[in-house]
């Protein structure tokens, strides 16, 4: 139980190293990869996340959705694209090679989309390569580059709100 908050206290050190790291680039780049981290034990509807990609005009194929859970059963292993709190290890290292794979990949917008204030789910969005990062209202600010204060389960108001800002932006491909 001691190591376990340590591990914790280790992840959180190197969330915060890499957060005042960061550089927010924001460019006229249209959007055609899509990104999205959401909490399995909040939200299960995994069928919102391919119209949110339609309504942004993002091809199928350019779409990678990742789960985290903090449930650790055997069942979740079934839907491949599960991860739990054993697949992060001390200073935020990522044993999955699938998870790190997703994290490297330079997606034109990542979505993180969850409320709770779960340190493995912060350091996926603080890890990730995504030049825009966009997200539920958190503890932590620094997260994302754009903040829609929203509650979780009104994720129609959620899409249109991000539809309205990468329009504003001039992220959406003109069809």
């Amino acid at each position: 139980m001691i190591l376990k908050g340590f591990k914790e206290k280790s992840i959180k050190k190197h969330i915060n190293k890499l957060l005042s790291e960061r550089y927010v680039n924001v460019s006229a780049k249209k959007v055609e990869s899509l990104g999205i981290i959401f909490n399995l034990d909040e939200v299960d509807n995994f069928e919102q996340f391919n119209v949110l990609s339609s309504c942004l005009k993002v091809m199928p194929n350019r779409l990678k959705v990742i789960a985290f859970s903090s449930n650790k059963k055997e069942t979740l292993k079934s839907w491949d694209v599960c991860f739990n709190p054993d697949d992060f290890g001390w200073n935020g290292v990522v044993k999955s090679g699938e998870l790190q794979t997703f994290l490297n990949t330079k997606f034109d917008v990542l979505i993180s989309y969850y409320e709770a204030d779960i340190t493995e789910l912060k350091l996926l969005t603080v890890k990730s390569k995504a030049e825009f990062k966009i997200g539920l209202l958190q503890i932590d600010e620094r997260l994302n580059d754009l903040i829609i204060k929203t509650n979780l389960k009104e994720f129609n108001v959620f899409k249109d709100e991000v539809f309205k800002y990468l329009t504003i932006l001039k992220k959406i491909k003109n069809e």
